[in-house]
Parts: C-alpha cells; sequence; structure tokens
C-alpha cells in the first residue's frame, strides 16, 4: 500500500489463511491471535495486511458493521481500489472492524475481488452474471435437497415433499444409471443415502423411485455387449457359378419368429433300397463377407448374434436378411453340402457346393405335422437312424424342459419349446453337416475351427444307460433328476484348430458350420470351404487360432447377457402375472435348500421341501418374493387341502 504507516505492528490486524489474525508479537516469526485463541508462529509473508492497528483485542474486529455497499460500489464500478478507500466508502471509517467487513465483501466476490493491496470493483454486467450464477446454484442446491428427502422416503409422501420425482430429477440420477449399467463403481446419490454402490442397489433405487420401469433389462449393457445394430454397407454378390439346385423341394423348418433363416434341408432317395442323399442348404454370406473385411472385422468383433426376448441384435448387418436368408427371395444362394447316406444314416460321400435353391419356409409344428408325408417321413427316420447310431458311440442327449422368453410391447409371454419330431430332423442333420464337414476338412488338410468337448470325469450319481436305438440314450434313466444330474457333469466345449472328440455329440470331429449368419466361427467354417473350391488362399491354423480367441473373448459375455436378461424377463414375467402359482419337479435333494426344476418358467430355485420328499416328485409352488435387480425369485411349497 502506499500509506507509509501501513506496515505491520503488534495489534495489527492481518489475513491468514482466509481468517482474521491479529499479531501479537513482533520477531523474525509473528506470534498471531486466531479466532480460536493462541495461534501458531508464522512468517511474515504468510500474512497480508488489513489494518496497522493498534487492536487490543481480535473480537473488537468481528463486530458486525452497517454497510453502504452498494453506494460504495457504484461509486468504483469497473475500477480500482484500496482495502482502506473501500472501508471508508462502504462504511464511513477505516477501523480494523471495518478493515475486515470490507474484506468480507471482496473475498464475497459479488462486487469486489482481489487482494488487500489492489482491489477492483466488477462492472454491472459482471454482478448481473454472478448474481444470475449464484441464484441458479442456490436453486439446485434447494432441488438436491428436495431430491434426497424423496429418495430417502421411496416416494412416500412424508412432511409436505414430492410424491414423485420431478422431471428435472433425472440429473441427480446420472451416476446412479451409469452404476447400474456398470459404467462406473461410484455415485454421490448411493453415498449419501448411505446404500452400497453397487450395480444392483443402483438398480432397485432406479425401481424404487419409478425411474426405471422393468422394461429396463441392464444386464447387456453392464456385461459391455453391443445393442446397436451392425451398419456398414454390403458388397453385390459376386458372379459366380452356382449349381442350380432350384429343382429339388427345400425346406427351413424353424420357429415362427426366425427372422434369418440360414439353413433349409433336401432329400433325393437312393436308387437302390434305403439311404439317399440329405442335402443341406445353408446361407451363404461369405460369398460376401471375405477374411479380414470391414465386414468380417466387425462380425469377429461381435462373435455372434445376440438373442435377447425384447430383440435380436445381428451379428451381420440387418441388410443381409433380404439378401442371404433362404427362403426370404424366391430363389436364395447357399452353400450346399450334399451328404450320401446309409440305411443307418452313416455319411459315405460329402459334395460341397455353391448353389441357387428354392426355399418354401415351414414352422416345426407344421413340419411336425406332416412327418408321415415325404420327404419329412425319410428325413425323419434319417435323423433318428444317425441320432441312434452316435448315441451307441457315447452321445449324451439331455431332455429338460426349455421355455423361450418373448417381449411384445413390455408384456411377456413364456412359451415352452416341445420336443417335436420336426427338431429332431433339425439338429440332427445340422449335426452331420458339422461332422462331415469336419471330415472333408480332414481329408483335404483345409485348417478348421473345430468344436471339442472332453468326456465327463466321472459319470453322475443314479445315472444308468439303456438299450441301444432308445430316446434318451445316455441320457441315465430319463428322470428330470437323472438328467440334471448328468448335465451337471457335462464339460464345457471348446474350439479349437486340430480336430478331437466332441464327448457329448458322440463323434471324433466335428465343425459348426451351418449358421454363418450368426456365429462368426460357423462364417469362417465357410469361408475356409469356399477358399478351397476356388482354389483361393486358405487361412493357416494359427490364423484360425486368432480367430478362435477373438470369438471366445466376447462369447462368454453374449452368452452370459442372453442368459441374464431371460432371467430378468422371467422374473419380469412373475411381477405381471402375481400371485403365481404352478408346479416344479424336485430334481436334486440338499442338506438345506434343494432344487425343483420349474418347467414352466424355466427355473431352478433352491428352497426348503418336505423331507420325505423323493426325488422327481412334483410338488405345487407359490412365488413368494421377487427381487428383481438381484435376479432372485423366492418360492415355497404349498401345502395340499
Amino acid at each position: 500500500m502506499s500509506d507509509p504507516n501501513m506496515r505491520l505492528r503488534e495489534g495489527s490486524l492481518v489475513l491468514y489463511k482466509l481468517r482474521p489474525a491479529r499479531v501479537a508479537r513482533l520477531g523474525e516469526k509473528l506470534d498471531i491471535e486466531t479466532e480460536d485463541g493462541e495461534g501458531p508462529k508464522v512468517r511474515p509473508k504468510d500474512v497480508a495486511l488489513l489494518h496497522p492497528g493498534p487492536l487490543s483485542k481480535l473480537a473488537e474486529a468481528l463486530r458486525p458493521q452497517r454497510d453502504e455497499v452498494e453506494t460504495a460500489w457504484e461509486m468504483l464500478a469497473g475500477g480500482a481500489t484500496t482495502l482502506p478507500e473501500l472501508a471508508e466508502l462502504a462504511f464511513g471509517a477505516y477501523t480494523p472492524a471495518t478493515a475486515w467487513a470490507a474484506w468480507q465483501l471482496v473475498a464475497d466476490g459479488l462486487y469486489f475481488r482481489g487482494a488487500p493491496d489492489a482491489i477492483s470493483a466488477a462492472t454491472a454486467e459482471e454482478v448481473a452474471r454472478t448474481r444470475t450464477a449464484r441464484a441458479a446454484e442456490a436453486a439446485e442446491k434447494q432441488a438436491w435437497s428436495v431430491f434426497l428427502a424423496f429418495a430417502r422416503e421411496r416416494g412416500e409422501p412424508k412432511d409436505g415433499h414430492a410424491t414423485k420425482l420431478s422431471p428435472d430429477d433425472g440429473r441427480f440420477l446420472r451416476d446412479v444409471e451409469g452404476l447400474a449399467f456398470g459404467r462406473t463403481t461410484r455415485s454421490r446419490v448411493l453415498r449419501e443415502l448411505d446404500r452400497e454402490e453397487t450395480p444392483e442397489s443402483a438398480h432397485a433405487l432406479l425401481l424404487e423411485l419409478g425411474h426405471w420401469t422393468p422394461a429396463v433389462n441392464p444386464h447387456p449393457v453392464r456385461l459391455g455387449v453391443s445393442l446397436a445394430q451392425p451398419d456398414l454397407p454390403l458388397p453385390a454378390l459376386p458372379d459366380e457359378p452356382r449349381r442350380d439346385l432350384t429343382h429339388l423341394p427345400a425346406f427351413a423348418i424353424d420357429d415362427a419368429a426366425t427372422e434369418t433363416p440360414d439353413d433349409a434341408l433336401s432329400f433325393e432317395p437312393s436308387a437302390g433300397s434305403g439311404g439317399g442323399r440329405l442335402w443341406v442348404h445353408v446361407a451363404d454370406p461369405a460369398a460376401l463377407v471375405t477374411p479380414d473385411s470391414l465386414l468380417d472385422l466387425e462380425a469377429r468383433g461381435r462373435g455372434a448374434s445376440l438373442y435377447l426376448p425384447e430383440g435380436t441384435i445381428h451379428m451381420l448387418p440387418p441388410a443381409a436378411t433380404p439378401l442371404l436368408a433362404l427362403g426370404v427371395q424366391d430363389v436364395s444362394p447357399a452353400l450346399s453340402f450334399g451328404l450320401d447316406l446309409d440305411a443307418e444314416g452313416r455319411i459315405a460321400n460329402i459334395e460341397i457346393m455353391s448353389s441357387w435353391v428354392r426355399v418354401t419356409r415351414l414352422t416345426y409344428e407344421e413340419a411336425t405335422a406332416r412327418i408321415a408325408e415325404p420327404p419329412f417321413a425319410a428325413l425323419y427316420a434319417l435323423a433318428c437312424a444317425y441320432r441312434d447310431q452316435r448315441l451307441r458311440a457315447g452321445a449324451v442327449d439331455i431332455e429338460l424342459p426349455e421355455v423361450d422368453v418373448v417381449v411384445s410391447d413390455g408384456q411377456v409371454r413364456l412359451k415352452p419349446v416341445p420336443p417335436l419330431a420336426a427338431r429332431t430332423i433339425v439338429e440332427n442333420a445340422m449335426v452331420m453337416t458339422g461332422e462331415a464337414v469336419a471330415r472333408y476338412a480332414q481329408e483335404y488338410a483345409i485348417p478348421m475351427p473345430f468344436a471339442t468337448q472332453d468326456a465327463p470325469d466321472e459319470p453322475a450319481a443314479g445315472v444308468r444307460s439303456q438299450e441301444p436305438g432308445v430316446r434318451g440314450q445316455g441320457s441315465g434313466d430319463g428322470s428330470l433328476s437323472a438328467m440334471f444330474a448328468l448335465r451337471k457333469t457335462m464339460k464345457r466345449s471348446q474350439y479349437r484348430a486340430a480336430p478331437g472328440a466332441h464327448s457329448g455329440l458322440g463323434l471324433a470331429a466335428y465343425t459348426q458350420a451351418t449358421s454363418p449368419m450368426r456365429r462368426y466361427l460357423d462364417l469362417v467354417a465357410h469361408q475356409q470351404l469356399r477358399a478351397y473350391l476356388s482354389g483361393g488362399r486358405l487361412l493357416t491354423a494359427d490364423e484360425i487360432l486368432e480367430r478362435v480367441g477373438a470369438t471366445e473373448a466376447v462369447i462368454g459375455s453374449l452368452r452370459q447377457a442372453e442368459h441374464l436378461s431371460n432371467q430378468h424377463w422371467t422374473l419380469v414375467y412373475l411381477q405381471q402375472n402375481a400371485p403365481w402359482r404352478g408346479e416344479g419337479v424336485l430334481v436334486e435333494r440338499r442338506d438345506r435348500n434343494s432344487i425343483v426344476l420349474i418347467g414352466e418358467l424355466g427355473l431352478e430355485p433352491h428352497l426348503p421341501v418336505p423331507d420325505d420328499l423323493p426325488l422327481d416328485s412334483a410338488v405345487r409352488l407359490k412365488a413368494t418374493n421377487v427381487d428383481l435387480p438381484r435376479l432372485d425369485a423366492r418360492f415355497r411349497v404349498m401345502r395340499e387341502a
């Protein structure tokens, strides 16, 4: 300051760490008195002089002062001033008390800002902006307070608080949604509410507050699975030779809701007795998706199509469906597999070719209704013969209830999957094709992603074999409990670049090759077959392993997303159909909570059952609680009247 008297003295008022202090004693270090009493020894440069004093007690400087701050500001607006001048203009005098009061005006920052020896007065525009910002901040604090009060009461009206979220409250829940979706691990809201910072806790709060409905399924996003459809341009179908097989009646047999039929069947009887040629026509996306193209890299990153109850996220761009799916157009391009079979359903020869096919689409129910007609009767006989010879080789045929979960307009339907004869045809024709492709690849040294499965370490307790040729061979005594126990012994299938046994299918070698529009490694198999047939470059075994690794890196999350989504919507079904009552079957007894299979729900809850209840007993059940965020449904056994 320019005043020569403005220097530190005993009794001076100073600013120390933004709070007032009185210099009690001078020296190399200053003894200061703070609001709390005796203060520390500090260096002179650690304080800023507000008034030279003398001040006998710090409390004298802290007395409230009447001010004319707006008048002082209007006189100084846009200019510079000093603390003594500001004190005189705002409070009529420059004293220790008015110096501190003037400094508080500077610290407030509305009208003045700066340091004790260099103060500037804000312009009118700056004051207006600050007032607007402060009003907004105050309103935000008030809104936050009201929101927290509502959240603590979980929407229950109390003490005049709001009974529902306001439209603006969504901004306070962004971090809660981020945690529920697994995008973050922290949430200010949950900490304020003293709740666990977990995805499940966040999901529960969003439901309690009505910000989410049960229709929000967070599990795919939480697992990092993309819900965006691939959006890449498709090249034109190449002009290449294709065998005209449109004279063969071909049938794509699938569920009614299937959007991308990618396989169809034909049958040509042999001239002699028994056997014949089974044609398996498969959609031909490898004609468009070449190795390491943008389409190939996109499909590789996805690994497979994602099937959720609320819809399908395709591996290939949706535009591929009308172009390549079988039976969507009058004539479809295909990669056709001609399998020459003997009367026992064994593969005698395989021929592979690019083709044109004319396909009729049928549901499983429609095909089953025609099972006594040609060609379905012959197809069914071959499928059963092929299945039975695999069962004799040790294949496992586990029949447990299956349920399709379908969501439409927020309403959930559970559709049991019946064991129809047409399913036997399709399932075995696909396995047969996989076996044939594996054998073909071995014969012609074509590197392939082979699917393998190790045999169980030991059979499930109580499981015994049946006579060869009987449905369920290898599945134990046919009871649900035996099949449930057998399923637990099965090992996970794996992909390898070298062929190996597939225990569950009873095959020495196997390659999945019938779903190239929805499984990436099936697409790779087709790329290899097309390259071999055309004399192009084959991927090496190392390149196959790279693709196997890329697929396995994502496929686990994909299948987990499907599994958890099915659970989510099944629990929503229980909520929509409360109070749910139904039947379950005891499939595993445990000391505390045994496992009951509820076929119509596809659930396997743990619950206490009567001690004298034998395995495979049917029990009447009632759903007692549904915890959607934690995917937990509780049931109790209903006593018979």
